[in-house]
């Protein structure tokens, strides 16, 4: 096996998000010019797969409203990771971070979505770690 850099796993992830891994409810708005959006969840888990460590989800605000979560990965030495923030780009604000608990087993939300782009993450990279 060929060794991975961070930058592989970041490449394989961009290439692999398109409208149909894009969370249901931000479908609307996600285009090639923001490829990151509505992919913070199933994201999160996959470089949870890889690294381990917690997930981490805080609550999006845009002038004073929350318009949903966000989420991204601590690994285990402590270093915050998200791969997906500059999906951001209206000034929206991430507050109130909590870790939260990987659910054990087949999620009960976007796990087809989740499959899809660990499966094209796969096609870039090779094997990835089984999910914990």
């Amino acid at each position: 096996m060929i060794p991975w850099s961070l930058l592989d796993l970041d490449n394989a992830l961009r290439a692999s998000w398109a409208v149909d891994t894009c969370s249901p409810d931000d479908q609307a708005d996600w285009g090639p010019g923001n490829p990151a959006w509505g992919h913070c969840d199933i994201t999160a888990l996959i470089v949870n797969d890889v690294f381990g460590g917690d997930l981490i989800v805080g609550e999006v605000h845009l002038d004073g409203t929350q318009h949903g979560f966000h989420w991204w990965n601590r690994l285990p030495n402590g270093v915050e990771l998200d791969v997906t923030r500059e999906q951001f780009q209206r000034g929206q604000v991430v507050t109130a971070a909590r870790v939260v608990e990987r659910p054990p087993g087949p999620l009960p939300r976007r796990w087809e979505e989740y499959l899809l782009l660990r499966e094209r993450v796969i096609n870039h990279l090779g094997p990835l770690p089984e999910p914990v």
